[in-house]
């Protein structure tokens, strides 16, 4: 196998770990949104930060609100569970 090869592969690899961790980050989002937490705490803050250019982009497209629940977060980690098994698979190939 070629370096090349292994390069990409691990630079893959590292690109399909950033994903996990911004799908648990969207999750603990969403189940902290059921809680109504403190604006103003630094954690809430940063997530809020980190998710709401995902949703705002989902929301552009779709539709997510139904009966006061927001599902940006379940289209957003569907989507990118998707990208995850593109991704693998491609890199599986090589």
């Amino acid at each position: 196998m070629s370096t090349a090869i292994q390069i990409v592969q691990g630079l893959g690899g590292i690109f399909l770990s950033l994903i996990n961790v911004y799908i648990w980050v969207i999750i603990i989002a969403a189940l902290l949104s059921f809680v109504n937490p403190d604006p103003y705490n630094p954690i809430v803050q940063f997530l809020h930060r980190i998710t709401q250019p995902a949703y705002k982009f989902v929301r552009k497209f779709i539709r997510t609100d139904f009966n006061g629940l927001d599902l940006a977060p379940l289209v957003i980690v569907v989507a990118l569970q998707i990208v995850i098994v593109v991704v693998s698979s491609l890199l599986g190939s090589l």
